[in-house]
């Protein structure tokens, strides 16, 4: 570029998506703004990539304001970026009784994403094989503290979380595209799943399940809407999450909130304490509930979480 010494150029940073170009007169006169260009940056987000039962989970370290996360999350998750099934951002906590807090993408609760961060917050530690700690965490979604039980083991981590009770477990039969559907419905504040048993995973009910959940999506204010499709026979489940926020559809490998929900609907079902492996596409995450004077009291997940990349990202 030529240049002119009676010139000099200077370039504000707003943020990190902009800079300004401001032209100055050399002169002794004021500096005077005699071009104006807005021009796009690159923002960089670091990032810690877990695998929860392959549900592909990306946490955020890097500071982004709440209003940025929706995009962020939806540039990194997307499969010509970092790619993952979901996203979570990495804040402070708000209550002295909590190592951390975090802050889902769509505001929702994911038990795999707060598994997640306990391992990588017990990986802080140097923890050595078969070593044992607990990591309080505040989440979005729910409004009291989870607790985590971290142990190394060779290969990654085994965490056990308390989940959030739900405040209903419901049977339901509703009529969907002219047929009645059988279902449970799990009901928690800011979010909701759907309890289908199956005879099997095919091409037809994964079809409906997609739609009854998009369907759900623009009838309610919720953050998440699941559908936990079961098959009693071999404790399979192939769970399905929509987040309307992120307009993000995903069957996902493992879902943690999702063998909670199933765990919840199997311990009403059968009015007692249960304790199951339920198989995912991406492994086993065991659930246990508890059930005393007609409702759940209790329920816990457990399962194995690796840490398999931890770096940078770029956004335009």
């Amino acid at each position: 570029m030529k240049t002119n010494s009676n010139f000099s150029l200077t370039a504000i940073h707003l943020l990190d998506t902009i800079q300004i170009v401001i032209f100055t007169i050399n002169n002794n006169d004021s500096p005077a703004i005699l071009s104006l260009e807005v021009v796009k940056m690159r923002r960089e987000i670091e990032f810690v990539k877990c695998n929860p039962t392959q549900n592909m989970t990306l946490l955020v370290k890097s500071a982004h304001p709440r209003e940025d996360q929706p995009r962020i999350a939806a540039n990194l998750m997307s499969y010509d970026h970092v790619y993952a099934e979901q996203v979570g951002f990495i804040e402070a906590s708000r209550d002295r009784g909590a190592e951390a807090y975090l802050q889902m993408a769509g505001g929702e609760f994911c038990g795999n994403a707060c598994m997640s961060l306990a391992a990588y917050l017990a990986s802080e530690r140097e923890l050595r094989p078969g070593e044992t700690t607990e990591i309080v965490l505040e989440t979005s979604g729910t409004d009291r503290l989870v607790a985590c039980r971290v142990k190394r083991c060779s290969d990654g981590y085994s965490c056990a979380i308390d989940m959030p009770v739900p405040s209903k477990v419901m049977p339901k039969v509703v009529d969907y595209e002219g047929e009645p559907l059988s279902l449970v419905v799990v009901t928690y504040p800011g979010f909701y799943h759907l309890v289908m048993e199956v005879e099997q995973f095919d091409a037809e009910v994964r079809r409906k399940a997609e739609g009854l959940a998009k369907l759900l999506g623009t009838l309610s204010d919720a953050a998440v809407i699941g559908v936990m499709l079961f098959r009693p026979d071999s404790n399979e489940m192939a769970p399905l999450i929509y987040v309307p926020a992120l307009d993000s559809l995903i069957w996902e490998r493992g879902c943690g909130s999702g063998t909670a929900s199933l765990g919840a609907s199997l311990s009403r079902q059968r009015k007692g304490a249960v304790s199951v492996p339920v198989r995912q596409p991406g492994g086993t995450i065991h659930v246990s509930a508890d059930f005393a004077q007609d409702k759940v009291t209790s329920l816990c997940i457990e399962g194995i979480v690796g840490i398999v990349a931890d770096g940078r990202a770029f956004i335009e």
